[in-house]
């Protein structure tokens, strides 16, 4: 079934943003932007947590999660240590919620208006696992620039 791929995916990219967070050499750079207009790795962490707790967690869980999304993008100097337990937090709630997801709940229509087009919960899984692999792109990323400023 699908969600079985989808667990081992979503954990898959839960590890590994959990792996970048403890790459950084310090809890200073997941701050740090080589820009002033860039989101700083920290900011796209609480971002995927909020995102996946949201709507995978509260949206098809039910979990009364409640989202704040302008406190991810402006929070700072979060401890690499309260982000680690945040991403704990989701793989937990990704886990605990796609296993109990029906193969009809999965074709049933998601309640948002992102698209242009009403899409089902498995397309909108899809999606959110396409995101999250973005934003972790954007942390390797982020992680190897403003670890050679340290350096140069």
């Amino acid at each position: 079934m699908i969600t079985t791929v989808l667990i081992d995916l979503y954990s898959r990219e839960i590890d590994k943003l959990k792996n970048e967070i403890l790459a950084f050499e310090s809890d200073e750079l997941l701050w740090r932007t080589p820009e002033a207009h860039v989101i700083a790795a920290g900011n796209h962490c609480l971002y995927i947590a909020g995102s996946l707790q949201h709507f995978i967690g509260n949206i098809i869980g039910d979990s009364g999660y409640i989202r704040n999304k302008e406190a991810e993008m402006k929070a700072k100097n979060v401890p690499r240590e309260r982000l680690l337990e945040e991403i704990e937090n989701t793989k937990q709630v990704v886990v605990d919620t796609l296993e109990q997801v029906s193969k009809t709940e999965l074709q049933k229509q998601f309640p948002t208006n992102e698209f242009e087009e009403p899409v089902t919960t498995e397309f909108y899984l899809i999606h959110l696992l396409k995101n999250l692999s973005f934003h972790l792109g954007q942390i390797s990323l982020l992680r190897q620039l403003v670890s050679a400023k340290i350096e140069s």
